[in-house]
């Protein structure tokens, strides 16, 4: 039963984790279905898998990761360096605010606002500035790559990203939406989302991972390992697949299920 749960879990963390929909929102419903939550193990499964979806994006990411640390592979040097103009600035610019955010309200938000009534809300709330960010962005966007992002825009995505403290808005769609509404294109709102999102994720992860380690054993190690593998290669794939897809349906069919989302959790969860 653990290597089912694993397997289950760890596919819906990769595909929802870098998808607008709110991964929280799956795990916490799915985990519901499966009969697998509220407990320290399963929300330290919760973290393990959420790892295997980091270090997806760090290995797809890795050249372009190592070129914002300064370490050109594969090319000259000095020609990296001409074309490339994201830096670790950029990344930097783009994590304070969540930073500071998730340092002040961080416990706060686990005691409290971690709900199911809180996902329903927020599940709404990030669809309909989905929405809005499809209806008000620039027309032309000014950023069609990512070493076209400036230090404004990435500290407008950092801002937008401090909606996703609150469980339910995700990620991806609070800095997608404050991406297009700055200016980027939205395959290149989507890959900065990506690269931002390592740093702040890892070190928010392995922290909490850090605290339970006391509180598990050997036992739970096929179930960590199934997970942490099923999502690292199941949000790989779902990678590659949305930066193909994003330019082409834009982000209201997602805003869309997020609606259909928030409905299944009033039924399952909140009746």
């Amino acid at each position: 039963m653990d290597i089912i749960i694993g397997l289950i879990l760890g596919i819906v963390e990769g595909l929802t984790e870098f998808a607008p929909v709110s991964s929280t929102g799956h795990l916490i419903l799915v985990g519901h279905l499966l009969g697998f939550e509220g407990t320290v193990r399963a929300s330290t499964f919760e973290i393990v898998i959420q790892l295997g979806s980091i270090m997806a994006v760090a290995f797809l990411f890795w050249r372009r990761i190592l070129s914002i640390l300064g370490i050109h592979i594969g090319a000259d040097k000095s020609e990296q360096k001409s074309k490339e103009k994201l830096t670790l600035i950029h990344i930097i610019i783009g994590a304070i605010p969540f930073g500071i955010g998730g340092v002040i309200f961080y416990d706060y938000i686990k005691e409290v606002l971690f709900s199911a009534q809180t996902v329903v809300i927020t599940l709404i709330l990030g669809g309909v500035l989905m929405i809005a960010a499809e209806k008000f962005k620039p027309k032309h966007p000014a950023a069609e790559t990512l070493d076209q992002v400036t230090y404004r825009q990435a500290l407008i995505v950092g801002l937008f990203q401090c909606f996703a403290l609150i469980p339910g808005f995700s990620r991806s769609g609070a800095t997608l939406s404050g991406g297009l509404l700055s200016g980027m294109s939205h395959k290149t709102a989507s890959e900065f989302t990506f690269i931002m999102a390592l740093p702040i994720m890892f070190g928010a992860s392995l922290k909490d991972l850090i605290e339970s380690w006391e509180y598990l054993s050997a036992a739970d190690i096929p179930l960590f390992i199934t997970g942490f593998v099923t999502a690292f290669i199941v949000a790989a794939i779902a990678v590659k697949f949305f930066l193909r897809l994003i330019n082409r349906i834009k982000l209201i069919p997602f805003a869309i299920y997020r609606f259909v989302l928030a409905a299944l959790f009033w039924v399952f969860l909140l009746n």
